[in-house]
């Protein structure tokens, strides 16, 4: 959970059935393991610098781990480091996940845990998650988000191509 200051982890106690308090969840400062998560289905309709950067994981030892929820993903991401990534594609050029109840919460999470949570190249710009303005209640965006070591790779990579 955030209020907007650091990211809280509470547990389920089955013995007496409440959630206590964990610890305080921090993305590791250093980007911790090297895992890189994504459906590599549709990388071949991918920006350029998303195939590089998969790419380069696979060739630098990163494990690839993909679970297929992006909640179970991103909470992974948090707690041992890496990068989840859901880019746009050639068919969904604003991506296939929801901005307001998908990309918002889990930025702003990611962030708060110390993460960066960026669309890479989108609407003709890198920025912020938390930035993008939808337009509709269903609008997408492109999520690339995760430790900040793995999601500055994948942004100077959209950078060198301008």
């Amino acid at each position: 959970i955030t209020y907007g200051k650091g990211v809280f982890r509470f547990a389920l106690d089955t013995s007496i059935g409440e959630f206590l308090y964990v610890e305080q969840m921090k993305v590791p400062q250093d980007g911790g393991k090297k895992i890189y998560s994504c459906n590599e289905g549709n990388l071949h309709s991918w920006d350029e610098p998303i195939k590089d950067f998969v790419k380069d994981c696979k060739n630098s030892g990163y494990a690839a781990r993909y679970v297929g929820s992006m909640v179970s993903d991103v909470h992974r991401t948090l707690l041992y480091g890496g990068i989840f990534v859901y880019p746009a594609d050639k068919k969904s050029k604003k991506g296939k996940l929801r901005v307001l109840y998908e990309g918002y919460p889990m930025a702003m999470i990611t962030e708060q845990a110390g993460g960066l949570a960026s669309t890479g190249m989108y609407l003709g710009k890198i920025g912020r998650i938390l930035e993008v303005q939808p337009e509709h209640i269903h609008d997408r965006c492109p999520i690339i988000m995760g430790a900040e070591r793995d999601v500055k790779k994948v942004l100077s990579l959209y950078e060198a191509q301008k």
